[in-house]
């Protein structure tokens, strides 16, 4: 029960992938917040885990809707009187090709995902950096790490979270806040239809959460990429190849070309610490051997 005591949201969760998260957080000791769109739903994901011994509430609210949102974090905290944990799962699809696809359903897409993730985040980010202690984990996915025909409103939003964890890590760290993102794969409602039923089958969706539990523990990391799926486990990382001097002559853009495949060698590449990692390496290999100023005023006002 290595949750005990925490108390989790967990958004999207009146079935599918939210569903198995909220009953995997709850049989591991955490109180639950079951969030969805759908009163009903909510309320009989929360009915379960009351039924197998647990705590639980259902909240119906849209994840864009900053009212709502607030309103369920003020009836978490009046009941529990903390937020240890924050799933981020609540998405939709609205899968075509770029060329047909509109740009309202590129913008509904990025707004569930991307800004319903932020708008979370937000509620309890003060709540969270008070304690000294919390959990969040963003839903990414393989659309958003790799690409996938069709996807390209799911895909950059899911790469954005990415972005959006990476740099809430770096400012929860002094606080004891620790984000992270899952990439799952699970036999969902969004997922019918794309893949056989033998593979469906075998990504059941509690396969899938056990690996919340790396992330949410106490001893969780930060800033990881946990891919998931069908019981296998796995970590995607945004790395930075060690690259060339080429400096800024004429030909510049022609050595860049002759010089591609060592620009490209992945030996010796790295995971930056943070974004500025890039302009420091840039900066050193142009014989400047110092620390980005930006950098670490960035990190003192955080």
């Amino acid at each position: 029960m290595l949750l005990d005591g925490r108390v989790a949201i967990v958004t999207g969760a009146g079935g599918g992938l939210g569903r198995a998260h909220a009953l995997y957080l709850a049989s591991q000791g955490a109180k639950v917040v079951v969030n969805d769109l759908d009163r009903g739903a909510a309320e009989r994901v929360a009915a379960e885990i009351a039924t197998a011994g647990g705590q639980a509430i259902g909240v119906a609210a849209s994840v864009t809707d900053e009212a709502a949102v607030g309103a369920m974090v003020a009836q978490v905290m009046d009941r529990w009187g903390r937020i240890d944990i924050l799933v981020s799962n609540a998405g939709i699809l609205r899968d075509k090709s770029f060329a047909k696809m509109s740009l309202d359903d590129f913008r509904l897409v990025v707004d569930v995902h991307l800004m319903g993730a932020a708008v979370c985040a937000k509620a309890v980010w003060e709540i969270m950096r008070e304690q000294r202690y919390g959990r969040i984990v963003m839903t990414t996915s393989s659309s958003g790490l790799y690409g996938n025909f069709g996807q390209a409103n799911y895909g950059a939003a899911k790469m954005a979270l990415v972005g959006l964890m990476q740099t809430l890590a770096i400012e929860g760290e002094k606080y004891g806040v620790r984000v992270n993102c899952l990439a799952p794969t699970a036999a969902t409602g969004m997922t019918e239809g794309v893949l056989s039923e033998e593979s469906l089958r075998r990504l059941a969706p509690g396969l899938v959460s056990p690996g919340l539990l790396a992330l949410v523990a106490d001893e969780a990391p930060t800033r990881t990429i946990l891919c998931a799926g069908a019981g296998h486990f796995a970590v995607a990382n945004i790395t930075l190849t060690d690259g060339r001097y080429i400096g800024g002559g004429p030909d510049a853009g022609e050595q860049v070309i002759r010089q591609w495949d060592g620009v490209t060698d992945r030996g010796g590449e790295i995971v930056p610490a943070y974004g500025f990692t890039q302009a420091e390496r840039e900066l050193a290999s142009a014989g400047l051997v110092a620390k980005v100023a930006a950098a670490q005023s960035v990190t003192e006002r955080a």
